[in-house]
């Protein structure tokens, strides 16, 4: 198991630290920001708890979701989150998902984070398939999605009861030769 650390032209994809807490609770205590998580607002001691209790966590232990900072490369600041879990019967099959603090929203962040990860999965660590499952109003991540190149697999109505009432959710999915042929045609 490994601690992850990916950089792009603007960012860095590494372990949350402690360090983060005062901007990780900024975005993760914002109704906005949360809104379409499966999280609910967080008060300052529980993002605290929640960064403590991802501290062991490393990459590649299966079943196990493991959340990492996005930081801005130049500031060092944390921008948002995003979190990877390998299927615990198969770790060639991966799950994702991203936050970005509102704060730092519609520069372009979700997508160079998200290419990243597909990049660091598909390419160095040899997974087969990632998914992405999102509330089916969060129209931003569906567009992200699309963009990226992934498929809608699934609309479940109704299928998950959180913040005081029913959602409905998609599952979109992205196979390696899927992947190959996305980098391809932007090449």
């Amino acid at each position: 198991m490994e601690l992850l650390y990916i950089e792009t032209s603007r960012l860095v994809i590494r372990h949350l630290v402690l360090s983060d807490l005062e901007d990780f609770h900024t975005y993760r205590s914002n109704p906005d920001v949360t809104k379409y998580q499966g999280f609910d607002v967080m008060t300052l001691g529980e993002a605290e708890a929640f960064i403590n209790g991802n501290a062991g966590k490393r990459f590649g232990k299966a079943g196990e979701w493991v959340q990492y900072a996005i930081a801005d490369k130049a500031s060092g600041r944390l921008i948002g989150d995003c979190a990877i879990k390998l299927d615990a019967y198969d770790t060639r099959l991966a799950e994702i998902g991203i936050t970005i603090s509102h704060l730092e929203q519609k520069k372009g962040y979700a997508k160079e984070v998200l290419l990243a990860i597909l990049s660091f999965l598909f390419d160095e660590k040899k997974v087969h398939r990632v998914t992405e499952i999102v509330d089916a109003e969060n129209e931003a991540s569906v567009n992200l999605l699309k963009s990226t190149g992934f498929r809608l697999e699934g609309h479940f109505i109704e299928n998950i009861f959180f913040k005081g009432k029913w959602g409905s959710e998609y599952q979109y999915a992205m196979l390696k030769r899927e992947w190959d042929e996305h980098k391809n045609q932007q090449a």
